[in-house]
């Protein structure tokens, strides 16, 4: 009788676990899997490799601010650095640094971040939800 019970409560614990381990999963994967909606904002950069003046930031301050799908804009003159961000079911960040490049004769290139400046760039990126995440993704 009482290695029954035993067997019974062992079979339950073991249940509820699998099923929370699963529920937990679930929950992971769905945080963390890339979505677009309609309020989903993207930043981005154009790095000018040559010196802006004031009346340049203006000009570009103008188009940026007529650019469709462009939310807030920044650019700084001394470093020649335009900071964007833009909503990516209206545009996409490649199209607005190419259509930048056509409008201005500057030498600029849209800066792509490499693989380790990410990995540095972001706690989320080394969190133990985010590696369970990868996990899942990869079975899945």
């Amino acid at each position: 009788m009482k290695n029954k019970k035993q067997k019974k409560g062992l079979i339950w614990t073991c249940s509820v676990f699998l099923a929370l381990l699963v529920v937990l999963a679930v929950h992971i994967y769905w945080v963390y899997r890339p979505h677009v909606t309609v309020n989903t904002k993207v930043m981005a950069r154009i790095d000018i490799k040559q010196p802006i003046t004031s009346t340049d930031v203006g000009e570009i301050s103008t188009w940026l601010a007529h650019e469709n799908g462009i939310d807030h804009f920044l650019i700084n003159r001394q470093s020649g650095i335009v900071i964007f961000t833009f909503l990516p079911i209206q545009n996409s960040g490649n199209q607005i640094v190419k259509d930048f490049k056509c409008k201005f004769a500057y030498s600029a290139e849209r800066f792509i971040p490499s693989t380790d400046n990410l990995k540095h760039s972001c706690p989320m990126s080394s969190s133990f939800g985010y590696k369970i995440y990868q996990f899942i993704n990869k079975i899945i």
